[in-house]
């Protein structure tokens, strides 16, 4: 839009309008003092980056880059929202998760919740993980249930959870038409986390008798989490919750209900991640998808779809957990932004136990900051319009598209997930992407990059222990760097000391600091300490340093120019001085003494692990 003054002249009348040959042409003369000699749209792929699901964000995004109509706000193919008034009446609501076998814990943490910000509650019942059906009573005591939704993740105690909610609800007064919340039906969710069969028979009896007598409850929730928390990218959860809705819109038709009634039974529950876009991105994408299923079934008003999101338990990490707290602040804000009905952040200490009251607190009080003070929930669809977002849903939803259609090609969701299709899909992701982790292109702060060695370590109350999973996975971004540290933890307690490695940094500071923070970086990840003392060596002085350093390892430090120079001469003092590993951090070379390289790029899950091994670390 061109804003026009008073007098009538555009305030851009005077400034000629640039092409994008010409922004072409200014991106070729950088790439070209970097090294890159690349013109045309070579130049614009040299600044791009792919991402899970074969997308390619670019560095420019123009009106060129057009993507369908996304409609309006409350509207099929509801890619702007589900309402028309978004989240602008109230904000998404704030939702907590417990997990407690404790009655009386969980409901002074219920209530100290809904005291003070949260809107509604989402408890494990049952099993070996969840407060026991008996204690939901007293867990609930002093809530009320006509004002905070209740959301069960029951399993296969389904049957009685939500008897006894329905009970309670009518002991304490709560009218059928006023009773808030969604029973957590899920069969193949559960299937697929447990590996067993899927029986949506109770499902389905639950929705028939929420859709004649409570308006306000739903009874289904097609939970995306188990394929996200499995490895799977954006397309194949979305994919998975698309083919997984569908088995339940046919199992509830076909046992009598309209495609309508139908509908309004389902929640859906994705992550949201600290990919900001992206979580914006696939909130859209899975809105626009569900609308034409519904579409498809002939009620396109019905495809308004609910959605819940939830911080990514996989982007949690285990070492310097409180960087979780700035994941879940860009997780909520990708959540909100993107339109989610209701928002759970999981508290910063979630992947090491109970969270206690000071994590609850920070995890409620990240969506009531982005809610009251940021003002989020004040525009609906805030993204919509943008270029990069329209293009990014409309890709994401092409390739959330296609692997639905695989999944029903091969008989639906639960017989992809029998035949181990979808665990098959799932893991080629997460070995790609763990290949990007190992070597740092998907860095993760705090442990791959900057970690602390020296950190106190957090300690919680272990989590109440949990049915076996026999189905698919649960991975972590962390997981291979945690094995790397624990590793380093067992070798101090049995030691005194964490395993080390001599920085030998050659010439003056201009020439080796950069390359001695990458190495001394690289080496904390996997908890082995650098000895950078002196902060500078030489031929002379460089085996002395290296024996009261107390190790037999040694990593070069210095520029190319330097290590032509004198990198031979040092490594043989070094390995005549008892070294009997000598790495360089730099681009392989002919260097004579030196063993190994470390650079940007390389495999360093395998490099530290070979380390360990070399040092006996166990």
């Amino acid at each position: 839009m061109t804003v026009q003054p008073a007098d009538g002249l555009s305030l851009a009348a005077e400034f000629p309008e640039p092409t994008h040959e010409q922004w072409q042409s200014l991106v070729e003369g950088v790439l070209r003092k970097s090294g890159k000699d690349v013109s045309g749209s070579a130049a614009e792929e040299a600044l791009s980056t792919k991402v899970e699901d074969g997308l390619i964000t670019r560095p420019l995004y123009t009106s060129r880059d057009d993507a369908p109509d996304a409609g309006l706000p409350g509207f099929a193919p509801f890619t702007r929202g589900s309402t028309p008034q978004g989240s602008t009446a109230g904000g998404w609501g704030v939702r907590q998760r417990h997990t407690s076998t404790d009655p009386v814990r969980l409901n002074e943490a219920v209530l100290g919740d809904l005291e003070n910000g949260v809107t509604s509650l989402w408890l494990t019942v049952g099993g070996t993980g969840g407060v026991p059906v008996s204690g939901l009573a007293r867990a609930l005591q002093g809530v009320h249930l006509d004002l905070a939704p209740l959301v069960l993740d029951a399993g296969d105690e389904l049957d009685a959870a939500a008897e006894e909610f329905l009970r309670l609800c009518t002991e304490r007064g709560v009218a059928p038409e006023a009773v808030r919340g969604n029973l957590g039906a899920d069969p193949l969710g559960q299937a697929a986390r447990s590996g067993g069969a899927a029986d949506t028979a109770s499902a389905v009896r639950w929705a028939k008798r929420c859709a004649a007598g409570y308006p306000g409850l739903r009874a289904l929730t097609v939970d995306a989490l188990p394929y996200h928390e499995a490895g799977g990218s954006a397309a194949q959860e979305l994919g998975s919750s698309l083919a997984t809705g569908v088995a339940y819109l046919r199992a509830l038709t076909d046992a009598g209900l309209g495609v309508e009634e139908a509908c309004a039974q389902l929640e859906f529950r994705y992550a949201a991640t600290a990919d900001q876009f992206l979580t914006i991105a696939k909130l859209r994408a899975a809105r626009r998808l569900w609308a034409r299923v519904a579409e498809v079934c002939g009620a396109p008003e019905a495809g308004g779809q609910r959605q819940h999101a939830v911080t990514s338990p996989v982007m949690m990490t285990r070492r310097d957990p409180w960087v979780n707290m700035l994941r879940t602040t860009l997780a909520c804000l990708g959540a909100g932004v993107g339109g989610a009905d209701a928002v759970t952040v999981l508290p910063f200490d979630h992947a090491l136990g109970l969270p206690d009251a000071f994590a609850r607190r920070i995890a409620r009080n990240t969506s009531t900051i982005l809610l009251e003070e940021s003002h989020l929930a004040r525009v609906i669809d805030p993204a919509g319009g943008s270029w990069y977002v329209e293009r990014l849903t409309d890709e994401l939803a092409d390739s959330a598209w296609s692997f639905f259609q695989e999944i029903e090609r091969a008989g639906g969701q639960a017989a992809a997930l029998s035949s181990g299709l979808v665990a098959d899909r799932l893991a080629a992701t997460w070995a790609a992407r763990s290949k990007d982790l190992a070597r740092r292109k998907e860095p993760i702060t705090g442990v791959s990059e900057f970690p602390q060695l020296a950190e106190r370590a957090v300690e919680r109350e272990p989590l109440p222990a949990a049915a076996a999973q026999g189905g698919l996975p649960v991975v972590r971004r962390d997981e291979a760097f945690e094995a790397l540290r624990a590793r380093s933890d067992a070798h101090l307690a049995a030691t005194g000391n964490r395993p080390r490695v001599f920085l030998a940094a050659l010439g003056p500071a201009a020439a080796h600091t950069a390359r001695a923070s990458f190495a001394a970086n690289l080496f904390r990840a996997g908890g082995i300490e650098p000895v950078h003392e002196p902060v500078q060596v030489d031929v002379s002085s460089a085996a002395a340093a290296f024996t009261a350093a107390g190790t037999d390892l040694v990593c070069l430090c210095s520029s190319d120019a330097l290590y032509a120079e004198q990198a031979g001469e040092v490594a043989g003092a070094l390995v005549a001085a008892g070294a009997q590993r000598v790495y360089l951090a730099g681009r392989p070379g002919e260097y004579p003494g030196v063993d190994e390289f470390v650079f940007a790029g390389c495999d360093v899950v395998a490099v530290l692990s070979s380390v360990l091994d070399r040092m006996g670390v166990a």
